[in-house]
């Protein structure tokens, strides 16, 4: 595992951890920031994917 990888996973869970407490307290704007982290996490862990498969 490359550190885009770790850091990808990190602002996922974190992503769905605002999601959640913003559906919660019903609070859209949280809820979106939190699908945004969500997206950047994915994004960032699949860049670190691509840099580990042309590792190989």
């Amino acid at each position: 595992m490359n550190k885009d990888q770790i850091k990808g996973k990190a602002k996922e869970v974190e992503g769905k951890v605002k999601e959640k407490a913003g559906k919660a307290l019903d609070d859209k704007t949280m809820e979106a920031k939190g699908k945004l982290k969500n997206a950047e996490g994915k994004v960032q862990g699949s860049y670190g994917d691509v840099q580990e498969a042309i590792k190989k």
